[in-house]
C-alpha cells in the first residue's frame, strides 16, 4: 500500500514497530508464517507480491540439501498423458517424462549430470534448428532462473548453472543482462523435430502440488491437425513406458 508509514504498517499488521522494523531489515530471524502473512495483508499484496515478499525475508539456505524425488503419483499421471510431457526440477534438471515427451525431446539419449533443459537450450549448437524461434525461448529460460534467483538466492548450484550457461553463451549473456521479465508459463513453441520435421505446439506449465521446486510441462498439439498427425506418427514408434 502505497504511502503506509512503518509504525502504520505494523499497527495494520498487530505487531510492535520494533519488531516490524526487525522483519523489514531482514535481521537474520525466523519469522512465522502467520507474522509474514499479517504483513502481506496489511501491505495488500497480491499472489505474485506475496511470494516476492516471502523470499526477501526468509532467503534459502546456502547449505539447503536439494535432492529432487518425483512422487510414484506425478509418474503415473505422466503416463496417463497422451501428449508431450516432462517434469523439470529446481535448476531445469529434467526428472522424469513420458514416451511422448522422450520422442520428441530425445531425453533418454541424454546422459543423466547432462539432462537439463537450460543446458540444451543454451549450450547445445543442436537447439537452434530444434527450436527455430530459439532466442524467445532462450528468453523464457533466462526469465524461468531469475525467478529461481529471486527464490533461493544463495543456491550455489543454481549459481553455477547461470555462470556456465552466461559464458558459453554470449547470446544469452546479453538476453541475461538485460534482466528478462518474468516468461509465459504457457504458450506456442515451434519446433523442427528431425524425424517428424516441424511441428507447432502449445504448451502449458504447472506447479506440482507438494514440490514447488518441480514443475509439470504439457505440450498440445491442435485436433486435426498435420502436427497432431506427425506427432501421433512418433507415438506409434517403439512404444515404451515413463522413465
Amino acid at each position: 500500500m502505497v504511502g503506509l508509514r512503518r509504525e502504520e504498517v505494523a499497527q495494520l499488521a498487530g505487531m510492535s514497530v520494533d519488531y516490524y522494523t526487525r522483519l523489514e531489515r531482514g535481521r537474520g530471524e525466523d519469522f512465522p508464517d502467520s507474522v509474514l502473512d499479517s504483513v502481506a495483508r496489511a501491505l495488500r499484496l497480491d499472489a505474485d507480491e506475496r511470494d516476492h515478499f516471502y523470499t526477501l525475508v526468509r532467503p534459502a539456505d546456502p547449505d539447503y540439501n536439494y535432492a529432487p524425488m518425483v512422487r510414484p503419483g506425478t509418474r503415473l499421471l505422466l503416463d496417463s498423458i497422451t501428449t508431450p510431457a516432462f517434469v523439470l526440477g529446481r535448476h531445469m534438471e529434467v526428472l522424469a517424462w513420458n514416451h511422448l515427451g522422450d520422442k520428441v525431446f530425445d531425453f533418454g539419449a541424454i546422459a543423466e549430470p547432462e539432462r537439463n533443459l537450460a543446458r540444451f537450450t543454451v549450450l547445445d549448437p543442436a537447439a537452434g534448428v530444434f527450436y527455430p524461434d530459439w532466442e524467445p525461448v532462450a528468453a523464457e529460460t533466462a526469465a524461468y532462473l531469475r525467478r529461481q534467483v529471486d527464490r533461493c538466492p544463495r543456491d550455489r548450484r543454481l549459481t553455477s548453472l547461470i555462470d556456465g550457461l552466461t559464458a558459453g553463451n554470449p547470446v544469452f549473456h546479453r538476453i541475461w543482462s538485460v534482466h528478462t521479465p518474468a516468461g509465459n508459463a504457457h504458450g506456442d513453441r515451434l519446433i523442427q523435430h528431425p524425424v517428424a520435421g516441424r511441428i507447432e505446439f502449445h504448451y502449458e506449465t504447472l506447479a506440482l502440488p507438494g514440490d514447488q521446486d518441480q514443475l509439470l510441462v504439457v505440450y498440445t498439439v491442435a485436433p486435426g491437425s498435420a502436427a497432431r498427425e506427425a506427432v501421433a506418427a512418433l507415438g506409434a514408434r517403439e512404444l515404451v513406458g515413463v522413465h
